[in-house]
Order: structure tokens, then sequence, then C-alpha cells
């Protein structure tokens, strides 16, 4: 009789859910079995239970057991209620498990509130390594969305949405054999919430952007609003459809399949949509940086065989860039203000009747590793390249970003960082419209008065900022200016440690430093609020493996080499324009060269030491000029530094340091230098006071200009 009714609910569920699995479902037959998912609904359990190939025992709260109608599906299969409380509970599952019997367990223990991956329990995966059996991860994707869940009401909801459960490959999680009983489960409780954010990862769709933004609009609606800049108009996904479908629908005319296309305008909504919209028909943005000067503009280029670029009257003579962009040469301008009378009745008819009825089919179909955009790095150690991301690349890498942070609809990011620079294009512009969070997009970074104010106003609850961006807001800030804000995210260069203490005690916020890179889309490495470790980067996204290679001279850590789906199809170099030069490094093909020396701790945070690039070789000794700009800050946490060198005959390198302390000597870096345990051959022999200190458009310092400075003095 159960095994009809099962039949008959699973026949219904399947038609009203349009369920779908993905995986393999012959991989069951382990002699000890324990299959963890997500949890997103009261539905998770019956659908396991309807469409799992073997017949398990359910792991369920002893709340729930106390409510009729639970009681009443939980009759449909084997359950054992346990109290979460209880210190005798987890050992009940062992012997379950040891008899032979599969079991299934939600190690979060209770439904997602957030739309993410919530707090793991250790007792699974104390379970697991246990018991040695064999786990099975299953992501369940959909049930979120059902009238089921406990998710609050700005979520959309289905009667019935479409859900996907996915099957991953079997694993396992070893018993931890260093440390006392509870630093072993606690242990293998980290092992266990690595293994649900891999499964989140790994369980993604194959998408590219343009039907990524479709299948959100489809998720969210399409007069879900989301979208706002300066003008201050909150554009809906239907907005961003249109704009998208007619920006990129122009932009064909004067362009051919594959082909790279300039972008040089601010944070605005049509930046974002002219990524879609060229995406959509096959042609490439390449984000151009307008801060790079005519001379950086036209490397840039001539490196991606650019000859139209997009931009804007308004946004040139703001800008003042009318002169460099003129200065270009081989370079096709189009304009945004004369894009809507280039749109004919013929577009519009298309517009209205086809593209956004069908804007999947009006689309032209690619690949996920087909390029989606061209971005260039900052040019602060050298000539700047074009990196080429795919769409696989992009979208990989906001799946590893959602995988550990939980950003949900109830957000709003404001993203001041530029679209040109990979951490404000993907985690402040694209990553908030694929997953149906809000942003505010800025024009700059540098109105550190304007800013805060708007984080206020705007009600923003995360923030995007470098480590001299999120300095200055907080001089200029009212302590109660980022009372909403949940996340602070500084990316791009290192957080100092004086801005770090500055954000906790004006207004009792911990900054979530991360790590990346242009070649990475940009994200490798994060600090969370379920993994955080103050002086580091956080631990690895899922999916990226890592290698550390030995520096001579250099006893901590190694060069960090990285692979993953997140890695750069390849580069595009001035020297030698078009051509396609695939990621490699000593660590094999398809490898990136990060240039970064890390080292790994004990629960695999990575800490950065310094880069290659940035270590003088003072009398023999190799000494990184980040050290020399952590004893500045030491010194002078009020003030900016940044060190060069300068050839010396007698020395091999002599250690500049620039600073906008005026007041600093050689005396008090060797005090600090004492206090802090910095060794002697860190104190720079020259010191020079400067203003300010020369900075790129992302913030960072430009290195090349100071280096430049340093040869001169």
């Amino acid at each position: 009789m159960r095994e009809m009714l099962r039949f008959i609910l699973k026949c219904i569920a399947t038609v009203l859910f349009r369920v779908t699995m993905r995986g393999r479902t012959d991989q069951f037959h382990a002699e000890r079995l324990l299959i963890v998912a997500n949890h997103e609904s009261f539905l998770d359990g019956v659908l396991l239970g309807l469409f799992l190939p073997v017949n398990p025992v359910f792991v369920v709260h002893s709340g729930i057991v106390r409510f009729r109608i639970f009681r009443l599906i939980l009759s449909l299969c084997d359950y054992l209620p346990v109290d979460p409380m209880s210190p005798m509970a987890m050992k009940t599952v062992i012997r379950l498990i040891e008899s032979g019997r599969p079991v299934v367990i939600f190690p979060e223990g209770r439904i997602t509130v957030t739309g993410s991956l919530m707090k793991v329990y250790d007792g699974p995966a104390f379970v697991a390594a246990k018991t040695n059996a064999t786990i099975i991860p299953i992501r369940l994707d959909g049930p979120a969305r059902s009238y089921f869940s406990r998710l609050s009401g700005k979520y959309p909801r289905a009667i019935f949405p479409r859900i996907t459960i996915t099957v991953l490959a079997p694993t396992s999680i070893a018993m931890p054999e260093d440390g006392t009983a509870r630093e072993r489960r606690q242990k293998a409780g980290e092992s266990m919430r690595h293994l649900m954010q891999e499964m989140l990862f790994a369980s993604r769709p194959e998408q590219t952007l343009f039907s990524a933004l479709c299948d959100a609009a489809a998720i969210h609606g399409r007069s879900r609003r989301l979208v706002e800049d300066v003008r201050q108009i909150e554009y809906s996904y239907g907005d961003l459809l249109k704009t998208s479908l007619a920006l990129g629908r122009i932009l064909t005319k004067q362009s051919g399949i594959g082909e790279r296309i300039g972008v040089l305008l601010p944070n605005v909504m049509p930046t974002l949509c002219i990524v879609f919209g060229l995406n959509a028909f096959r042609r490439t943005p390449a984000m151009l940086n307008f801060t790079a000067g005519t001379g950086g503009m036209q490397a840039a280029c001539s490196a991606a065989c650019i000859r139209t670029v997009v931009t804007s009257r308004t946004f040139l003579e703001q800008g003042k860039l009318t002169d460099k962009v003129a200065a270009l040469s081989g370079i096709q301008l189009l304009y945004l203000e004369d894009m809507k009378a280039a749109l004919s009745l013929a577009d519009k008819l298309w517009l209205i009747f086809w593209a956004l009825r069908f804007p999947r089919q009006a689309a032209a179909s690619h690949s996920p590793e087909d390029p989606a955009v061209v971005l260039f790095t900052s040019g602060s150690e050298g000539t700047p390249k074009g990196v080429v991301l795919s769409h696989r690349a992009i979208l990989a890498n906001i799946a590893q970003i959602r995988a550990v942070v939980d950003f949900s609809v109830d957000d709003k990011i404001l993203n001041a960082l530029p679209l040109f620079h990979s951490f404000g294009l993907t985690a402040g512009g694209l990553l908030p419209v694929l997953t149906g969070a809000n942003t505010f997009l800025y024009p700059s970074p540098l109105h550190y008065r304007v800013i805060p104010e708007l984080a206020y106003d705007r009600n923003c609850t995360v923030l995007l900022g470098t480590s001299t961006f999120l300095g200055n807001y907080a001089k200029f800030a009212n302590p109660y200016d980022f009372y909403r804000l949940r996340y602070v995210i500084a990316g791009a260069e290192k957080l100092a440690e004086p801005v770090r203490s500055a954000w906790f005690e004006k207004f009792g916020i911990r900054i979530f430093e991360g790590y990346g890179a242009t070649e990475t889309a940009p994200v490798l490495a994060v600090n969370t609020p379920m993994a955080y470790r103050t002086g580091t980067v956080g631990q690895l996204l899922p999916g990226i493996s890592a290698k550390l290679l030995p520096v001579a001279g250099i006893d901590r850590g190694g060069v960090l080499h990285v692979a993953g789906p997140n890695v750069m199809t390849g580069y595009l170099r001035a020297t030698n324009p078009g051509v396609l030069e695939p990621p490699s490094s000593e660590a094999g093909e398809g490898w990136y060269d990060t240039g970064d020396i890390v080292e790994f701790d004990e629960n695999n945070f990575v800490r950065i030491v310094g880069r290659v690039k940035r270590f003088a070789k003072v009398a023999g000794e190799m000494v990184s000029l980040e050290t020399v700009e952590k004893l500045a800050f030491h010194a002078s946490p009020a003030k900016l530094h940044a060190s060069s060198t300068q050839p010396d005959p007698a020395r091999g390198e002599t250690i500049i340091l620039y600073t906008t302390d005026r007041d600093l000597t050689r005396d008090h870096l060797q005090n600090a230098a004492k206090e802090g345990g910095w060794p002697e051959i860190a104190i720079p022999r020259t010191i020079i006071p400067v203003d300010t200190l020369p900075l790129l458009g992302t913030g960072k310092v430009d290195y090349v200009t100071l280096k430049t400075w340093a040869e001169k003095a």
C-alpha cells in the first residue's frame, strides 16, 4: 500500500513540480550510506523519499514529530526522531548506519531562512567520519520558491515551482587524528561545511550571461525592480531585458560575430545592458579603463583589436575625457545619445512582438565557453594586458561566491567600483542582477563624503571597496551612516590594519577581506561569517585547485598557482594583438601564476606574504616591500605609505619609502620595528614625503609611477 501511494505521489510531483533528476542515480549501493542534502522547505524530505532509488531512514527533528500533519507525511517512510540537544542523538544514527540502513540527514538542522547555506552542524560529519560511511551529497534547487519554504515575502514564490534534484559524486570524511575529541569533531564539521559548499557550486547549471539573465527574470518576475544608478531610477528585469536587446540589436549592425567592442562608460544601468546585449548577439564587450589615459586606452584597443568603442558625450564632457578619447587612432566612436534614433521601425517591431516575448529565441545561440567579456589588468606593475573571461568563468565565480556568502533578495549592494574593474563587474554588477539582489551603481569611488550618505539614504546592506577607499569613507562618515550594512568586503589590495580597526571602532563592523585577480574572474578567497581569520584573506572558494611553488631566498610559503572553472580563457597582449595566449605556468597547462607568495595555515586560511615582483634584494637578503609598508603603517597609522626600490652598487637595492606623513623619520620606524618585531633590514634608507601617492582608478597604488619616481630620486 505504501509503495503504491509513493508511486502515485511521485507521478503527481513529477507533473506539478516538473521535477528533474540530474547526476547518477546508480551509486546508492554502498554498505554504509549517508545521504546529505541542503534544506530549502518542508517539501525536501517528501521529494527525497519519492525520487531516491533507495528506501532510507530520515533523521528528523523531534519537534517536527509533534505535529499531526507531519506525522501523517512521515508515515510514508521510515524516520528517526532526534533531539539535537541530546548528546546521545548521533550515537543512535551511528548504530543505524552500521546496521546497513541508508540514512538521510540535513546537516543544516533547519530550513534555510536566507536562501543560502546556513550553519552546518558537527554531528552529521562526526557520524560520517565515525562510521566511515560513503557520503552522497544531493542538491535541492527550487523548493525554496514554493509556499512551503521559510523565506521572507520578497523572495519569489510559485505554487508549483520547477524543482531540480542533483546527485553528486560519492565522497567520504576521514576522522581527524590530532587533537581532543571536541577538536576532532569540529574539524570533521568543517569538512562537512566544505562538502556542502562544494555541492552547491558543483550543481550550478550550464548557462551564458544572457541566458542567466533570462532565468533570473523568469524566477523573480520581470516587474522586479533591482538596479538603481545616480539618476535614482529603479530599473526592473523587464527594463534590463528591453534595453539589452535594443542596444544589442543596434550594435550588431556596426560589428560582426565574435568582434570585440570597446565599452567606455561609467557605472550606470546602460553599461550593464550593453554587456548583456552584446553577449546576446555573440559580440564581446571589452571594458576600457577610462582612468588609464590615452596611452593606456590605445594599448588596450590594440591588444584586443578593438575598432569600435561605445561611449557617451555627456560622460566624456563631465569626465573631461573628450580630448583623450579624440586622440585614439583607428577607433570608431558610437554614442549612447544616438542609439535611440538608430532604432528603426523594423527594430521596434522585432523588439515588441518577438524579442521581448521570446528573448532566448531572439538571441544568438552560443556556448558557455565563448568569450563573455574582455577586462584589462590594472597596470600597477607594467603594461595592461587584455584578460578574456568566458561565460563559464564569470558564472562559475558567481556560483563560488554564492556558495560561501549569503547574498539574498533583501540585500542592496552599493557598488562604486568601476565596471571595468573585475571586482566591480562581477561582485557589484553581475552577481546581484543574476541572483535577485538589489544594486546601486555609483560612478566614482572617490566621493568620500557622498558614498557614506548614499549607504545611509538608500538602505544599502553590502559595500564593496578597496582598503584605500574604505579608509577614506571611514574618515568622513557619520557613525550611523553604515547602520544597515551586513557585509563590507575589501579586495583589490591588502587591507590595512588601521582601516580594519577604524571600521570596527567607529561603526562596529568587521571588514571581510578577500583576494583574487582579474584572471580569475576575480575572487579566489574571502573571509566569511562562518570562516573568518584576521590577517588572512579567507579560505579558497569551492572548485579551485592550488599549488605552492617554492621561491629561492624566501622561506615562508610559495608562489600561488591556481586552476579551476573561473580561470580566464587567456591573455591578449599589445605585443601580439588579437592572439589569445591560454593560461599556463610552471604548474602546468591551464594553471594561472598569481605572482603572489602565500602560505596556508592549519585550517587552510590563505595568508599573503607578498608579491614576487615586490621583493627587494638588499645585501643578498629578500625583503618584502609590503613588510616595509606595514612597518610604516604601524609607525604612522593615520597616513598613507608606499615603497619602491632603486639600484645600489654596494647593497644590490635600496628601499625608498614614500609617505604622506611629513614628520615620519627613520627613528620613528626603528622604534616601531622594535615594538612590532620587524627586522632592521626592513627599515628604508630613504624616506620621501609627498602630498599624495599615485593611485590608479581602481584605488590601487600605481607602482609603475612610484618606480619611476624612485629611479629619479
